[in-house]
Order: structure tokens, then sequence, then C-alpha cells
């Protein structure tokens, strides 16, 4: 998962990238990158790392223009080398920066085609090297010194005839316009919006609307399945429709965990979704234990809080914040490496013993899936003093890999694969656990825009909105995406360096 955003203004945008980049750090912290485009040139800044440790107030005097594309990046396909921060760039034709949020299906076909085909190399592992080759490619088809959107368009739509998966895509050509378009089934969020200056219209795309009301912007809508925009550098706006056969099926999971609960998805408020997962959680608690004993519900901050304040509130229990979150250490869902992952969940959760202390707790979280952090949260809260330690899911069981752009590569990852619910209980070590019912889930979310009647729900049911998934194909994943595989590629990649 990653973020994304573009700037087409009538001032410099650096600072506004940075900005939209510093919002959307949630969903990337593996490094970041922004490019701007001046006077038929690119300038061009990127690293691993935090926003705020990649940019300097020397970087960005030298991100000189008045449209530009950003990324924050968190690997799920290729390495943590620093080669892989984006944006990527191809100089053919016109010269074309991109960044993009998800994960290509069939990106090895499309490496055997680049290369056999069109002659393209390829420098890195990386999905967007791909994407960006290809939209490159069809783009030169029909290259010619004047191009207008109108060609920009017919190379998206080529590129959705080729491309498979999850993808939402911002891109810069030199001296012509800012591009953003959205895989043809909608799995991956985009939206634009307008601030409205002396000079006239700005444009503004990002991965999540709490980007653009950031920096001023007014949301206008999600950019729909399939549909490309494209906004020249004289602020000229222009949208089409690029796919045969478009729809909507956004992923659940940006509503369960990813987004931000003060950004709207497709219509939905995420924060709204997130109280309505509450508030259908708690009647399975309540079927499932009619004569509780639950003293105090505590949420996992930061993603479970709208949903644990809704169950304490049907439960009527006391809300308690038992645990502390150190903001300085990153999500660790989202951190590569297992090792990582166990590392930090103790470094940033802190418990306060006195919410504990001889009390049945019910621990909310938004989602179980690996169960590394879930074992050690329940271990910190006996040993803070908790009588009995249960835990309650917002969403199903994790049981599938995502692989639309979410770090979800084997089966055998997953505490819930191939475990009841009862094992799974024993594995983290709680008295109870009780999981979010899919259907209910769906509910929760459909209620904020109805006219969404199918949801991406694929690591909790298995079924694949791409039709393309197949045990072949989770084998060459998990090859390459696993963490074994992960640390080995990072560590050539550092001896290269």
């Amino acid at each position: 998962m990653c973020g994304i955003s573009a700037i087409v203004a009538h001032s410099a945008v650096n600072l506004d990238l940075y900005e939209s980049l510093s919002v959307l750090q949630h969903r990337g912290q593996d490094s970041a990158g922004i490019t701007t485009c001046e006077n038929g040139r690119f300038y061009m800044r990127k690293g691993n790392g935090l926003v705020r440790d990649v940019f300097y107030k020397k970087h960005m005097e030298k991100l000189l223009g008045k449209m530009g594309i950003a990324h924050a990046r968190y690997p799920t396909a290729g390495t943590s080398s620093s080669a892989e921060a984006q944006p990527l760039y191809v100089n053919s034709p016109y010269g074309i920066a991109l960044a993009h949020n998800g994960n290509l299906t069939n990106a090895e076909q499309l490496k055997e085609e680049l290369f056999q085909t069109e002659l393209r190399h390829l420098n890195t592992e990386s999905d967007t090297e791909v994407l960006l080759n290809v939209f490159a490619h069809e783009l030169q088809v029909n290259a010619k010194p004047n191009f207008n959107h109108h060609d920009v368009f017919t190379a998206v739509s080529a590129l959705h005839g080729r491309c498979r998966g999850g993808y939402a895509v911002v891109a810069l050509v030199v001296g012509k316009g800012v591009l953003a378009f959205r895989d043809p089934n909608g799995i991956r969020p985009l939206v634009y919006g307008i601030r409205k200056t002396d000079q006239g219209d700005d444009y503004m795309v990002a991965s999540e609307s709490v980007a653009l009301q950031s920096q001023g912007f007014e949301l206008v809508r999600d950019i729909v399945p399939g549909e490309a925009i494209f906004i020249s550098e004289a602020g000229e706006f222009f949208s089409q429709q690029c796919a045969e056969n478009p729809k909507l099926t956004p992923c659940i999971f940006e509503y369960v965990y990813f987004a931000r609960p003060d950004s709207i998805i497709d219509g939905v408020s995420v924060y709204k979704s997130r109280l309505r997962m509450g508030q259908m959680l708690v009647q399975k608690i309540l079927r499932e234990m009619p004569e509780h004993d639950i003293d105090v519900v505590i949420p996992i901050p930061d993603t479970s809080r709208s949903t644990a304040l809704e169950v304490a509130y049907h439960l009527n229990v006391k809300y308690r914040e038992g645990f502390i979150k150190n903001r300085y250490i990153g999500r660790t869902f989202i951190m590569p490496g297992q090792q990582e992952r166990k590392k930090s969940v103790r470094q940033k959760l802190n418990p306060i013993g006195l919410e504990f202390e001889g009390k049945n707790v019910l621990l909310v979280d938004d989602s179980i899936v690996r169960g590394t952090t879930s074992k050690q949260i329940v271990q910190m809260a006996r040993e803070a003093g908790a009588k009995k330690v249960y835990m309650a899911s917002a969403a199903p069981p994790v049981r599938y890999p995502n692989v639309y752009g979410i770090d979800m590569a084997s089966h055998a990852e997953f505490v819930a694969h191939d475990r009841t619910v009862e094992e799974i209980t024993k594995v983290i070590g709680a008295d109870w656990l009780v999981y979010q019912d899919l259907d209910d889930l769906i509910t929760a979310v459909q209620k904020g825009n109805e006219e969404i009647k199918v949801f991406d729900c694929s690591c909790f049911d298995g079924v694949y909105v791409t039709q393309d998934i197949d045990d072949n194909y989770f084998e060459r994943l998990s090859d390459r995406r696993n963490n074994t595989a992960k640390q080995v590629q990072n560590e050539e990649a550092t001896e290269q360096l």
C-alpha cells in the first residue's frame, strides 16, 4: 500500500506535495519521492525513510515548477532499496515520471513482453517500472511532437487492456501536464479536488481525500474505475473513461485499516464505516457471550478506536485508553520483515496498569493478520494485571493473500490459516476471541454508499475480482515476496550500493 499525490497549480507545488505526503505517511514508510517540472525539465528528490527524513530545505528549494507528483512507498513487490523509491522515470517518449499504488497480477508476463517485443530494459523488480514502460510504449506508438489529451487517453486505454491487478497511478509528462488513472475495478482509491485562486483553478489528485483538504483543496469526486484525467500545464482539465467494462469493487481493507478515519473513499466516510463496524461487532459479541463479564473495552490504537467506542457504548461498559502509543514508531503491519514487526510492538505500545489490574478486559483491534502483534498485546495486558483478556476483531479472519497491493503474500503467514477460532485464541493467548462476520463488515461499509454492490474482500473470502489468480500464482508470489526472499533481496541491494 502506498500514498500518491499530484498537483497542477498557478504557483510552486513543492511544499504542497511535501505536505500531502506527510498526511499520507500512514500509507507507506519505506521511502518517499517528489518529481516536479519546469521549463521542460524534471526535478526529483527521493530516498529511503520517512518524508521528514528524505526532504530538507536544500532539497525543497531545488524542486522547481508548478506541477508535480509525489509518492510514499511501502514495499509489496521488489525490495526496500532506494533504487525502487518512486517516482520512476523514462526519457522516451517526451519524458515521463510515474508513481503508483497497488500491484499488478500479470507483472511477469508484461516484463517478458516489454523485453522481447518492445525492447525495453527494466532495472528493478518494481511493478511501477512495468506500468511506466507499458504506458510509455503505448504513448510512443502514436507519438507526435504536439500530442494532446486524446493521445494520452488512447495510451491509457491500451494499458488497461494489458495490465491486470489493482492500481492507482499519477504521471507527469514533461512540459505537458499531469495524468491520473485508476484500474478498471477501482480496487485502489484515487480522488481529485480543486482549489480556487486569483489566477485560476489549481488541481490535485491523491490517494485519500484528507490529503486534499489539508492543502486547501475541495474534494470534487473519486476518479471512477477505468477513468483517466489529464490536467495540462496551463490548467485545462480533461477526463475520459478508458476501460471497456469498468466496475466498482473497492478494497474493503481500506476501510478496516489503511485509510485515515477522516477520509472519504468512494463516497463512504471511513470514520462512519468504523463506527458501524462496532455496531455490528457488538451484536455478535452479545450473541456469543450474552452473560458477559467484561469490565472495560480498550482499543488497540489507533485504527480501532472508532469501533471500540461503539462496542463499549452498546455493551454499556467503560471505554478506556489502556495503551499509550509512541507516535514515532511506524505501523507494525506495514513494516517489512517479521522480526521488525515483533521488535516494534513493545516499542510502540505501553500499557497503563491502572486500566488493566484486576479487570476482565475486551481488547478491540481492527484486524488480526499474522497474530504476532495480537499475541504480544495480550501478553502485555496480562503483565499489566488483567484478570481475563478477551479480544474482538472488527474484521473477519484473514485467511488469503491480498494480491492487489497489500503485503499479504503467503497463506502460511496468517494466524487464521488452517486454524479454527478456538485454535487462534490459544495461539494469541487470549481467554476468548470473536471475529466480525464478513456479511456484517460489508453491511457496515456499504451503508455509506449503497451504489457499491461488490467489494474486494479477497483476503477474507479468497475471491479475486481479476479472476486470474491460481495456486501457481501464489507459489510465485510467495517466492518473490515472503519474508526470507525480502531479506535476501535487501542484503543483495545493500551489497551493491
